[in-house]
């Protein structure tokens, strides 16, 4: 009796032992495995088993992306700036084996390699640069990290300059050019705009005086045109009233007598003076001394 109860517990034992060094690795994870102390093998996706108390679990590993936000770091530039700049550094396991064993506290070390990475770029550049010059600096750290990390079983995908803040005399600086740059590309806008007001006022006054020219010749051309009309129609009835006088034949006593209706209309203007031919005067005392016979009839 007691040696099946004894079977029983040992019996009960083995499959409690069993049962717990089964080990399902999940996806995106790596489990290090190590016999008697020594590394054996990378267990991958699947269903594994773990020799009892020689086989051990040595680490967990994700294989996924993984990021690392650094603190804010203190660099000196080339001009004697001293920054405060924190960086972002994207990085994924690609060798379980050579992380677990390359290197004690690798995130300690990549935010170590990164911070003298970072003062050793900073220190060959300029403020503006630094500023500016952004993604020349992300290239070259993670030019740099990546190789650094080969080692360690970890590739470094991106690296990125999260912040960048200059002292606080500097920002003030910064703030009053780029208030004056702003103001001065203001002014040029104004200034253009003025200039451009001023064309199209200058070009409106151009057609306008070409437009008022244009009218006033063709003014002067139809005005002139009616006096030529006017004088045509003159000489028409001149010629045409001479033409009549002269198929009506008229005697010299007439034609006299009209010269006198002429001389009349004349000594009705401002004329002080009036100088009447011979041929005339002869025929205005004919005229003179046929009223005096008839008024003594």
């Amino acid at each position: 009796m007691n040696s099946v109860i004894l079977f029983a517990v040992i019996l009960l034992l083995v499959i409690i032992i069993a049962v717990r060094c089964i080990r399902i690795v999940q996806q995106a994870r790596a489990y290090v495995v190590e016999f008697l102390g020594a590394y054996k093998t990378t267990w991958n996706v699947g269903i594994h088993f773990k020799l009892p108390f020689v086989e051990r679990i040595s680490k967990v590993v994700s294989l996924k992306e993984q990021v690392a936000d650094f603190p804010p770091q203190p660099v000196i530039t080339k001009d004697n700036v001293t920054m405060q700049i924190d960086t972002v550094v994207y990085f994924q396991i690609t060798d379980p084996r050579l992380y677990t064993y390359g290197i004690e506290q690798p995130m300690l070390a990549i935010e170590n390699l990164s911070a003298t990475t970072l003062r050793n770029i900073i220190g060959d550049l300029e403020l503006d640069q630094c500023l500016t010059s952004r993604d020349i600096i992300n290239s070259k750290m993670r030019s740099i990290l990546d190789e650094a990390t080969d080692p360690w079983g970890i590739k470094v995908n991106r690296v990125e300059l999260k912040n960048i803040l200059p002292p606080k005399e500097i920002q003030n600086a910064m703030e009053k050019q780029m208030k004056a740059e702003r103001e001065r590309r203001e002014s040029i806008l104004r200034a253009e705009g003025e200039k451009r007001a001023a064309i199209l006022e200058a070009e409106g006054e151009k057609e306008s005086a070409i437009l008022r020219a244009d009218a006033k010749k063709q003014q002067q051309i139809l005005e002139a045109e009616g006096q030529a009309e006017a004088i045509l129609k003159v000489q028409t009835a001149t010629a045409e009233g001479i033409r009549l006088i002269n198929e009506a034949a008229p005697s010299d006593a007439v034609i006299k007598l009209k010269a006198m209706e002429a001389f009349s209309s004349a000594a009705n203007g401002q004329a002080t003076k009036i100088i009447i031919p011979s041929e005339i005067q002869g025929v205005a005392g004919l005229a003179a001394g046929l009223m005096e016979s008839v008024k003594e009839k």
